[in-house]
């Protein structure tokens, strides 16, 4: 049979002007063997090669983008739209170093301690033109702090406070703009009867930590040197305490749980339009252009879509920072401006998102054949190989192993720890765990689907789909496992490490029972500010007596217990004294209790009382006293704040209060539950009253540290944008896919299927995966969390982390499928049909 060309340089043999033994002749006289596809003349076309055809392809894969009709910018739309929610999260999370340094920055410039607290008066600046007396005073309203301090200048040079004017006058104070609007409202009436002096001015944002803080700064000419009150030249001083590297270790895995699912988002929205730009690199191979060229254009449309990802993020961002005040961190708003990207992250930002949509799309085409015939999409399905998605957890194991075995072994893990790679170490290694169960569930979802069979309609058309091609569904719920299991993991933490940082609850679970503690008080004074307490509508009952700590013995075997001073009247309401009269000594016992008082501090024992750190650094001596031999051991009552007041009971005549180092007087007190939240606040009224600088706060119920509450805010802040952020992808992947399928979709309700039974598949085939991937999550989650624990030496208090995360799961499969119906709808019209 004699070959004939038909125009195209083929020859009817399909042999394309190769021989029958498999060597071709291009007319020069050179014979070889027959090119290996994309690599023969027709792929090497005329034109510019190296950075100039880079930039040539990648110009035309974003003019496909833009001028590619309806469907491009719906394509090019949805990209953006992931792209950017993505993008918006990662510029909150690289704001959040800038803001916590801005208001540190504030923090600072206003502080003044330690510069006086644990000072002596003769290291202190010495009085002068440019001294100023300074006294922390704060109080509470309505549970929410209201911070401030009691000023004194000394001189016409006296330091101003940040964002004050001048400073205030005797009986004057400037206030916060929230305080302000607090204070001449009706909600804060009670708070302004507390704060009866004259406003005359505003504390500008410089002077503040966020735009809701309640502070204020209040002129006195009262205030005297010493007992808390501290003589200053100049605000600006740190006083950050040491971070529990618990906290440091808790925080990398909230960040690590928040951006992960971020990066997975990203990585799946660049691969929209999988199947419709297989069929474009397909029209390009057919006009000549090869290989290497269409998948530059294929990079060069992903890298379109980023772009506008990256502008669509700048907006949602500057959208959403709007709402910073809203944002609480501490009892405090976020002031917006103090919400602004790192210059270094935000450029990494703008280059790693780019460079990641190139990469994903490159790594994409590695095994799809375009050639001019259209792509290589028949073939069957490759089984994915597990051996190698192992390795990643593996990695993580490995990272956290040290650690774990460190800790359970020499129990070592002190601050020195959240200063060293260990942290970073944990980081990653919870990154690779994470990263590790992102990258089996397309193994998992793959294995579980090949083996369904038969069921209704709706059951089939979506295993179908999913065994023909399950990698699109489970990368949209990669991110839900990555967020879901990062939060299981967290919330496990936070429940073991809070446990060692909570105390027992009180007797009264209504928050009724009070306590006050201010400056040492003469027995009058006490007896005076005793029956002003009980005197304030609301208040039941209140007791109030000078206490301080005191030690018998040296060395290891030492005993602590306390030391209250008070009239008969106050010391027959916390024991049961048979008679009493001034000068008399009681050795309170409680019942039942765990401290044996009366055998670790009989009479004639010989107590010191030497103060706390600040009594201390002044050089005050140790106060020396012996519980007289009359002293008589009774049984203690239940004060007024609900608990027994046990240690040595002593009358004023008995010892000298105010040779006590640190001595304080103790108010303690019980309000009407009826009438709480008023009477806690007539209370404080009354104590500010009596002493400006007198704290008072609550007892009973659970206290938390403050550290576990920031991080429990902002991980139910985080979880909950993640997983909207989440659904909102897996929504976008939906209908995406469905916009592919359309042609299909609108023949098969042609055909006779009902729209009931499409929408059916569409929740089977979201279902299915996200099951899987919550299966995974959940037990990695808790793997995790156990490891994590371990890691800080804290055992695991609640396995039902994972309940609640599930259920959000659960919701997000409804509501997207729910959301993807209207677009089904219209899709399976007629006219989807058509087709060029």
């Amino acid at each position: 049979m004699t070959a004939h060309n038909d125009g195209t340089g083929n020859d009817s043999t399909g042999n394309n002007g190769a021989g029958n033994d498999g060597t071709r002749s291009d007319g020069s006289g050179r014979e070889g063997r027959a090119p290996r596809p994309g690599h023969g003349p027709a792929d090497r076309p005329a034109g510019p090669s190296g950075p100039a055809a880079w930039l040539r392809d990648l110009l035309m894969g974003a003019r496909f983008t833009a001028t590619g009709g309806r469907e491009g910018l719906v394509r090019a739309a949805l990209t953006a739209l992931a792209v950017g929610l993505g993008v918006a999260v990662l510029a909150i999370a690289a704001s959040v170093p800038q803001l916590l340094d801005a208001r540190d920055q504030r923090t600072t410039s206003r502080s003044v301690f330690p510069a006086g607290a644990d000072i002596p008066p003769d290291d202190q600046p010495r009085k002068g033109a440019g001294t100023l007396l300074y006294q922390h005073a704060a109080t509470d309203f309505r549970d929410r702090l209201v911070d401030g301090a009691i000023l004194r200048p000394e001189g016409p040079g006296a330091p101003v406070p940040p964002g004050v004017a001048a400073l205030p006058g005797p009986g004057e104070m400037v206030v916060s703009p929230a305080l302000g609007r607090l204070l001449a409202s009706d909600e804060g009436k009670l708070l302004s009867e507390r704060f009866r002096h004259r406003t005359v001015g505003t504390i500008g944002d410089a002077g503040l930590i966020g735009p809701d803080e309640l502070f204020f700064y209040l002129g006195s000419d009262r205030i005297t040197q010493g007992g808390g009150v501290v003589r200053i030249d100049g605000f600006g001083s740190s006083q950050d305490g040491p971070v529990d590297p618990r906290i440091v270790v808790l925080a990398a895995m909230v960040c690590v749980v928040l951006l992960l699912p971020v990066a997975v988002l990203i990585g799946t929205a660049v691969r929209f339009g999988g199947e419709g730009r297989e069929r474009r690199l397909a029209a390009l191979r057919l006009v000549g252009a090869g290989i290497a060229s269409t998948r530059r254009i294929a990079a060069g449309e992903a890298l379109c879509g980023a772009l506008l990802g990256l502008l669509a993020g700048a907006g949602i961002f500057l959208f959403v920072r709007g709402f910073a005040p809203h944002v609480v961190i501490r009892d405090v708003g976020v002031f917006p401006a103090d919400v602004t990207p790192a210059p270094v992250l935000a450029a990494l930002i703008a280059v790693a998102v780019p460079a990641l949509a190139v990469a994903v799309t490159l790594f994409a085409l590695r095994g799809v054949a375009a050639e001019p015939l259209g792509a290589v999409r028949e073939a069957p399905v490759r089984r994915r190989r597990l051996w190698w998605r192992l390795l990643i957890p593996a990695a993580g194991l490995a990272l956290l192993a040290p650690g774990v075995l460190q800790t359970r072994g020499a129990l070592v893990f002190g601050p020195a720890f959240a200063g060293s790679g260990q942290t970073v170490l944990a980081a990653a290694g919870a990154a690779l765990l994470l990263t590790g169960i992102a990258t089996l569930l397309p193994w998992l979802v793959q294995v579980c689907v090949a083996r369904l069979r038969g069921g209704p309609p709706a059951w089939q058309l979506a295993t179908r789909r999913l065994q023909a091609n399950s990698g699109p569904a489970a990368r949209a719920v990669a991110g839900i496992t990555v967020a879901v299991a990062g939060a299981v993991a967290v919330q496990m933490m936070v429940s073991g490490m809070r446990g060692g940082y909570e105390g027992p609850p009180g007797t009264v679970a209504s928050h009724s029972q009070l306590q006050a503690q201010y400056r040492p008080g003469t027995p009058d004074e006490l007896r005076a500010h005793t029956e002003a307490f009980r005197a304030t509508p609301g208040v039941r009952d209140a007791v109030a007596f000078v206490e301080q700590y005191a030690e018998s013995g040296k060395g290891p075997g030492r005993k602590v217990t306390t030391v209250h001073v008070a009239g008969c009247a106050t010391l027959s309401r916390l024991a049961k004294l048979d008679s009493c009269r001034d000068g008399d000594v009681f050795v309170a016992q409680e019942k039942g209790g765990d401290v044996n008082t009366a055998k670790w501090f009989p009479p004639g024992t010989e107590l010191v009382m030497d103060g706390f750190e600040e009594a201390k650094a002044q050089g005050v001596p140790a106060y020396r006293w012996t519980v007289p031999r009359t002293a008589r051991v009774v049984e203690t009552r239940t004060a007024p704040a609900g608990e027994d007041t046990y240690g040595i009971l002593a009358t004023p005549s008995a010892i000298d209060a105010r040779a006590i180092p640190d001595a304080r007087t103790t108010v303690l007190a019980r309000v009407d539950p009826a009438d709480r939240d008023d009477a806690i606040e007539r209370f404080r009224n009354t104590a500010a009253a009596i002493d400006p600088g007198m704290r008072v706060w609550r007892r009973g119920g659970v206290v938390k540290e403050d550290h576990f509450a920031a991080v429990e805010e902002g991980l139910t802040t985080g979880g909950v944008g993640v997983l909207v952020l989440v659904g909102l992808s897996l929504l976008v992947a939906t209908v995406e896919q469905l916009r592919g399928r359309r042609r299909a979709l609108s023949v098969l309700v042609a055909c006779g299927t009902n729209r009931s039974t499409l929408a059916w598949s569409v929740l089977w085939q979201t279902a299915i995966p996200v099951v899987l991937g919550l299966a995974l999550a959940t037990a990695g989650g808790l793997g995790l969390g156990r490891l994590m624990l371990a890691l800080v030496g804290e055992p695991v208090r609640d396995w039902s982390a994972f309940v609640p995360l599930v259920g959000a799961g659960a919701a997000v499969i409804v509501a997207v499928t729910l959301l993807a119906l209207p677009t089904l709808w219209r899709l399976t019209r007629p006219e989807s049909m058509r087709t060029e």
